[in-house]
């Protein structure tokens, strides 16, 4: 079965197709704020699709930007007395977003461009445009005439004719047609942009951000043509595909598709998919609204498996909530699915292993859970019903443990690979850090608390052992005691 996936221009399900390498860009963040889970939503999707393209044997050219000139990055200049510079407040949120992505445990992209590194590409693009007589000069500005491109609200199924004005309200006096959109803006950030977009109020001059000289005057790159002049830097002319959240369908990829067709002549994207908004309190998850949930918060309180987990639960293109009940449910699976990696792991490496026992059960089902995962991505990438074929080797894996010896070796070395590769190389799980090596020192540990509780115990302490069984049992490692001494396993 090939791969399948719901592609937003068409609005239908359509079969991947690519020629070579996979080209993916990724519409990154606006550094004005430290991430939080529902940016993350988007990076998880977009490495999950990585992963399983290379699974699928693609070598997959992953970039994904960074928006480091904006409004909302300027509108903090001056919060802190190190923020001096438009340039300084996004410096810090880059360095807070790859600190993020790296604790998500995220594939790293090929490269992660940046605006500022962009702004000869953009003028360059720019000029393009006004040369092909798609965009104009207006007062030191410049912009894309929407009426001259055909095809405009492809996208987002809208009528060019019946759109609203884009834009700064102080733009449309420039403007030939009111859903024209800016690709270069005549000097700085205005006071009263600057000032809509501040979090805080704080003392100073109002700042103006930075600004770069071009064929037109002094001023800034619109917020539209940066991506296209960075996808295209590092991808080419045509993207195999094209994903961001749902929220910037219209007016950024729309435009997007409008200045990239119009500037090259050729396809932009093949295939367009967008990732629902995650919702927490019944509303988007926004840093403007205030009901959000830093990554870094979360992955202190839950952990990486659990936060994946939980993005796991849901189709990609859908809308997402996060709830009490969602978050326990992705600890429970991710506890089932740990726990039961671990006990196969312990019997594979155990002297009950032998080579010529066999349970075709197990190995039954480690084929019906590789071919169900498998069906699953394919089919638009279902990750939640992935998620049920590996939960469902687990309860396999655990009935075989639980038979009794000898241990099929080969039907729990299958099983262990399957959740390395599926659950560790394709969901990102943290099966494939589980070496050999961690489970001799875990072993090890184990034994030198075993003999701490003996010694507790020829003494007379015995609350004090018991305290340590207890400890013990509670990270998972099941303590009997027999007339040889205390014996251990892990649960």
């Amino acid at each position: 079965m090939s791969l399948v996936v719901t592609d937003t221009q068409s609005d239908e399900r359509v079969e991947f197709t690519a020629d070579g390498d996979v080209t993916l860009y990724v519409c990154g963040l606006t550094v004005s704020d430290d991430p939080h889970l529902g940016h993350a939503r988007l990076w998880f999707h977009a490495d999950v699709l990585h992963r399983w393209l290379a699974y699928l044997g693609y070598d997959v050219r992953h970039v994904e930007n960074v928006t480091d000139v904006n409004e909302k990055i300027t509108a903090r200049v001056g919060e802190r007395d190190e923020w001096t510079a438009e340039r300084d407040v996004a410096e810090t949120f880059t360095a807070s977003t790859f600190e993020a992505m790296r604790g998500l445990n995220l594939l790293r992209a090929e490269v992660y461009p940046r605006v500022t590194e962009h702004v000869p590409e953009i003028i360059d693009l720019v000029e393009t445009l006004i040369g092909k007589g798609y965009a104009y000069e207006s007062n030191g500005s410049v912009y894309f005439d929407v009426t001259r491109f055909d095809d405009y609200g492809t996208l987002s199924n809208q009528d060019p004719a019946e759109l609203e004005a884009q834009g700064d309200p102080a733009e449309r006096s420039e403007k030939r047609n009111p859903a024209d959109f800016a690709l270069w803006k005549s000097g700085g950030v205005s006071e009263a942009a600057a000032r809509e977009h501040a979090k805080h109020d704080h003392c100073g001059a109002t700042p103006s951000g930075e600004r770069w000289d071009s064929p037109w005057g002094e001023g800034r790159p619109g917020w539209h043509v940066e991506c296209s002049a960075m996808s295209t830097t590092h991808l080419g002319d045509t993207l195999d595909v094209h994903m961001g959240g749902r929220d910037l369908v219209f007016p950024h990829h729309e435009n997007e598709i409008a200045q990239s067709t119009a500037a090259t002549g050729r396809e932009f994207a093949r295939h367009w998919l967008h990732v629902g908004l995650l919702e927490m309190e019944g509303e988007k998850m926004s840093s403007s609204i205030g009901n959000y949930w830093t990554v870094p918060d979360a992955l202190d309180e839950l952990g990486v498996d659990v936060v994946r987990t939980f993005y796991a639960g849901a189709a990609y293109r859908s809308e997402q909530a996060l709830t009490e009940d969602t978050i326990a449910e992705a600890e429970e699976r991710w506890d089932r699915l740990s726990r039961t990696y671990d006990r196969a792991v312990g019997a594979l490496d155990a002297v009950d292993a032998r080579s010529k026992a066999e349970d075709e059960t197990l190995r039954g089902a480690v084929e019906t859970a590789r071919a169900d995962f498998e069906a699953a991505m394919n089919d638009d990438l279902n990750l939640r019903e992935a998620t049920a074929a590996l939960l469902t080797l687990t309860d396999a894996v655990n009935r075989h443990v639980d038979g009794g010896t000898p241990h099929d070796y080969r039907g729990l070395r299958d099983a262990v690979t399957a959740f390395e590769e599926l659950g560790g190389d394709v969901l990102g799980l943290g099966f494939d850090v589980r070496d050999g090596g961690d489970v001799e020192l875990a072993g090890e540990l184990v034994e030198l608390v075993l003999d701490v509780r003996e010694a507790e115990r020829e003494a007379g302490n015995y609350d004090r052992a018991d305290q340590l069984r207890d400890a013990l049992r509670e990270v998972g490692v099941e303590i009997e005691d027999g007339p040889d001494g205390a014996s251990y396993r892990f649960e």
